[in-house]
């Protein structure tokens, strides 16, 4: 529904196209009445926009990506990486408690790598064995999707050029009668400054007798 509900008819295949200096006149006295922040300003007829309802987390991204910050965080990729195993002994076990320690967190990142690459391992299997169908049908569905608004551009472009027709057509029919009305219009304000004109001779005529028989 459009938000502005004023229709402005007009009539470009009888009336002829403004001067360069009517153009530009007409220019000034619009940008004269316009308010200084009209370029930047929404109609007041436009809605606010809808309220984000993005999560904190994304708000807070966004409004760093917005000013210009650096993407930090995000997925920690090292945890997925091969780590060198911790320098060991035979006794260091009891001898160097944190040694285990750096051996059992070897040992959980190495399973935490080990899933990654296994589940790496089936998408990658179920990619080479759907993945050509699933990529050509959804080929299908874009070339079903483009020829149905291909197919909707054809008959809007068609009914715009109807109606444009259509408009033509209606108005090179009026001409006639327009420019009779136009010529009607012309003698008629032409008869009447006539008059005008005689009738402040007449008054004239009138108080110059006066003057004189004063």
């Amino acid at each position: 529904m459009p938000l502005i509900q004023e229709s402005h008819d007009s009539l470009p295949y009888i009336d002829p196209d403004i001067t360069p200096q009517e153009r530009s006149r007409i220019t000034t006295l619009l940008s004269s009445d316009l308010p200084p922040d009209h370029s930047t300003t929404l109609h007041p007829s436009i809605p606010d926009l809808a309220p984000s309802l993005f999560p904190p987390l994304v708000e807070a991204e966004l409004s760093s990506v917005a000013s210009g910050q650096p993407l930090e965080g995000g997925i920690d990729t090292a945890r997925y990486e091969a780590l060198e195993p911790p320098t060991t002994a035979p006794t260091s076990d009891e001898d160097r408690p944190a040694v285990l320690e750096e051996w059992r967190t070897a040992l959980q990142q190495a399973y935490v790598s080990s899933t990654h690459l296994q589940n790496r391992v089936t998408n990658l299997s179920l990619l080479s064995q759907f993945g050509k169908n699933a990529w050509l049908i959804g080929n299908a569905q874009l070339e079903d999707i483009l020829r149905t608004l291909e197919q909707e551009l054809v008959e809007t472009r068609g009914q715009t050029d109807e109606v444009n027709r259509q408009r033509k057509a209606a108005q090179e029919s009026r001409r006639g009668e327009m420019e009779a009305l136009e010529q009607s219009w012309q003698s008629g304000v032409g008869r009447v400054i006539e008059t005008e004109v005689a009738a402040e001779k007449l008054r004239q005529e009138i108080l110059d007798k006066r003057r004189q028989g004063l």
